[in-house]
């Protein structure tokens, strides 16, 4: 039954190619973005990583010892390896996607997209130099 409006009660089914449930293996593009998706994972392990270690800080140093003891351990050491490589590639993702997600611009125009990806990365040195400095004892 149809009436003017067009509306029809049986629609077509749309021709729709069945999709493979590895596609993202077929192009490094695709695999990376899966990998960059899995990163998030690991970026999640270590905020609560770091929240068992602040929860055992507080409660004392035998439950400080514990976690060290446990942190110790070669699954939570090749875990928190396995982690830090995902966490790298995730920054580096993300600096290397910057450029394309912030239009930045000064004085009215737009910031060439290598100066927003190299600011980037000099923050992170920056950062990082100042959190070894810290743990090297530059703070004494």
């Amino acid at each position: 039954m149809s009436d003017r409006s067009g509306f029809t009660e049986y629609h077509p089914r749309w021709l729709r190619p069945r999709m493979s449930t590895y596609w993202w293996l077929t192009r490094w593009s695709h695999f990376r973005f899966i990998l960059r998706e899995l990163s998030s994972v690991f970026v999640a392990w270590f905020v609560v990583y770091f929240l068992i270690l602040v929860h055992a800080v507080s409660r004392g140093p035998a439950s400080y010892q514990a976690f060290l003891d446990w942190s110790g351990s070669a699954a939570v050491l090749v875990l928190n390896v396995v982690g830090l490589a995902f966490v790298v590639f995730h920054a580096v993702t993300w600096f290397t996607l910057a450029p394309q997600a912030m239009a930045v611009r000064v004085g009215g125009r737009r910031v060439p997209g290598f100066i927003v990806a190299a600011s980037n990365y000099l923050a992170w040195a920056v950062a990082s130099a100042g959190v070894a400095w810290l743990l090297l004892g530059g703070w004494r």
